[in-house]
């Protein structure tokens, strides 16, 4: 990529989150700019993204595996160039975004694969691979000896969460997908999982055709996005699949199929014991199933399932489960640091509170003490545990798939690892209690009449008189 050779009309408008905007070369397919969507110094942008490249490099990419994880790199770029960029794209924001101001002043960038396209390798045809990116959010429950309120240790955080976004009109209808039924390794569970992610995506499933998003939750929330015009542009890669299905609507077969392709790219890994099978990874420490998930009780004893040791989804819950204190217990140990550098201010950069995020920083996630001496090494090291935990409890998965006649080519990234703020503990203190709290109201409760139930059908009959 030439910088002092690049024109704004060669890129286009690909996506954001809350804190960046990223956009595609209209050719050169592999490559990406993410531009920061605030208002900092050129120096304090530059360290920000070099910050989230060490990160992703000496964090990540260790705990997570390499073929997971991209580092990108930094690239200052020519300040004309971003500033019409910026003018270009503004129209091709969504308009809930256009209120957060693109950075026009810095420069700087972080230059990354287009992870919505596979190689050129890997395309044996002309149609273009499909791409699903899902944010799986947490798939455990805690099992920390802090916790306060039972609820938690039996419904999930991502179920609660939703009756706290509903009423803050985050979103207007409840999504039934549950992380837990995802992270099982049950096949069956987890094609619940993707099925009710189909149905209501939210913010949490998109869907790309040959990098064009084509599935996603819409601007205006009150629309639930057309499965029929994704059964659409399914249908080519799923030719035998498109006639009745048991009976049921034309197009469930092609949805049931491309459940079962995402399906088995989420559980592949290449890591397999003497006899053939792969390795399954358990977790004994945490109840398997959450009670606000829609998933059938009595079909929860069957088999005794795990994700594959070298899997996608194994790899990222391992890591989520570095938080084994929970928020309630990791509080006070944020507390005790915070005390201690009241007292001792310069001992902040020893303790790597803001990084730098090298191989010293990893040296204190993976060695933390089990047990609490009352030192602050050892509340720095849970904190620093927490934030690695929480950083892959938000991150995306993405999979383009490459879908023919017989066979399917994927490869699978993992996305959004920027490291978590030390700052933002009481902030996720204080949000837990509100989710926690409003939850056990919401189910005191009297439930809603269930005269008209949600997606299902009535027959209203008329008597002459």
């Amino acid at each position: 990529m030439e910088l002092d050779k690049m024109d704004e009309n060669d890129w286009k408008y690909h996506g954001e989150g809350n804190k960046s905007l990223v956009v595609s070369h209209l050719q050169v397919c592999c490559r990406l700019i993410f531009l920061r969507l605030s208002s900092q110094t050129a120096e304090q942008a530059f360290r920000h993204i070099l910050n989230m490249v060490d990160y992703s490099k000496y964090v990540m990419k260790p705990l997570l595996g390499e073929k997971y994880v991209h580092s990108g790199e930094v690239v200052k770029l020519p300040l004309d160039f971003v500033r019409q960029l910026s003018l270009k794209v503004q129209q091709e924001r969504p308009e809930l975004r256009c209120d957060k101001v693109m950075d026009t002043f810095s420069g700087c960038g972080l230059c990354l694969p287009n992870l919505t396209q596979l190689p050129l390798y890997h395309l044996r045809d002309h149609r273009p691979p499909i791409c699903v990116e899902i944010k799986p959010k947490c798939g455990f429950l805690p099992f920390s000896r802090h916790i306060t309120k039972e609820c938690k240790r039996k419904v999930c955080r991502f179920c609660m969460h939703q009756h706290y976004k509903l009423a803050n009109g985050k979103w207007k209808r409840l999504s039934r997908y549950c992380p837990l039924n995802l992270f099982s390794g049950s096949k069956q569970r987890m094609y619940v999982a993707l099925k009710n992610l189909l149905e209501e995506p939210q913010n949490n499933l998109k869907i790309f055709k040959g990098g064009e998003l084509i599935f996603s939750c819409k601007d205006d929330a009150k629309q639930q996005p057309e499965l029929n015009d994704l059964i659409q542009h399914l249908r080519p890669y799923f030719p035998h699949s498109n006639g009745i299905y048991n009976g049921q609507q034309p197009g469930k077969a092609v949805l049931n199929e491309f459940i079962q392709v995402i399906c088995s790219a989420l559980l592949s890994g290449g890591d397999s014991n003497r006899s053939g099978e792969p390795r399954k990874v358990h977790l004994s420490e945490s109840r398997p199933h959450c009670e606000a998930s829609p998933f059938p009780r009595d079909l929860l004893r069957n088999g005794n399932h795990g994700l594959p040791k070298d899997s996608v989804l194994a790899k990222v819950l391992q890591v989520q489960m570095l938080d084994n204190l929970d928020i309630e217990g990791i509080y006070p140990l944020y507390k005790r640091v915070e005390q201690y550098l009241e007292e001792f201010p310069k001992e902040r950069n020893r303790l790597q509170i803001d990084g730098p995020y090298n191989e010293s920083f990893m040296d204190t996630v993976k060695n933390c003490p089990t047990e609490d001496d009352g030192s602050v090494e050892y509340a720095v090291g849970k904190v620093h545990q927490y934030r690695v935990a929480m950083t892959v409890c938000v991150c995306s998965l993405k999979s383009p798939l490459n879908l023919e006649k017989t066979r399917f080519t994927y490869s699978i990234s993992i996305l959004d690892l920027d490291p978590k703020p030390y700052e933002g503990i009481p902030h996720q203190y204080k949000l837990d209690t509100k989710i926690v709290n409003y939850y056990l109201r919401s189910m005191q409760a009297p439930p809603p009449s269930s005269l008209y139930k949600e997606r299902q059908e009535c027959t209203l009959l008329f008597h002459a008189v």
